[in-house]
């Protein structure tokens, strides 16, 4: 086994040192939304292609656009909702948002900034860039947003995301 000098094994962890120390002040890559948010819509598979424009068209319509009436059109009567500040059932989801909701125009696309939709079986999973502060510094920080939807007749059966009980 080779001994390297003791000058040697300083410098070698100096370097390393200084690596880590760079790598963790620059350790976030900022979360930047999709160049093209309509080619997020595509799928080979026609089915999955279907699944995301539903859940695109739900969230551009009712969501940002306020346009609680369309929750019929897009809702299963049943739907469940695992956000714990949300209510179960399409009349509960309607319900909460219509405590707040403002009908607006609807626009073509989503209007947050949309990562990526992906889909596989009865799934759909959106994700968004979500702006924060660092709780040490108060810097702005990027992370992501998830919300994943299952759909089962053509319409949203249930409904998941990372919110805490507020």
């Amino acid at each position: 086994m080779t001994s390297f000098p003791p000058a040697a094994r300083f410098l070698g962890l100096a370097f390393a040192c200084t690596l880590f120390a760079a790598a963790a002040a620059h350790a976030q890559v900022p979360v930047t939304p999709a160049a093209s948010p309509d080619a997020l819509l595509a799928s080979a598979d026609p089915a999955l292609a279907a699944n995301k424009k539903l859940v695109a068209d739900f969230w551009r319509e009712v969501l940002e656009g306020g346009h609680l009436e369309l929750a019929d059109k897009y809702l299963a009567e049943g739907y469940i909702q695992h956000n714990p500040n949300v209510p179960t059932g399409r009349a509960g989801f309607v319900a909460f948002f219509g405590r707040f909701a403002k009908a607006k125009p609807i626009q073509p696309r989503i209007a947050a900034p949309l990562v990526s939709i992906v889909a596989e079986r009865d799934l759909v999973i959106l994700s968004f860039v979500q702006d924060s502060k660092d709780p040490k510094d108060g810097s702005k920080k990027t992370t992501t947003w998830f919300d994943m939807f299952r759909v089962e007749n053509g319409r949203i059966a249930e409904h998941w995301d990372c919110a805490p009980r507020q």
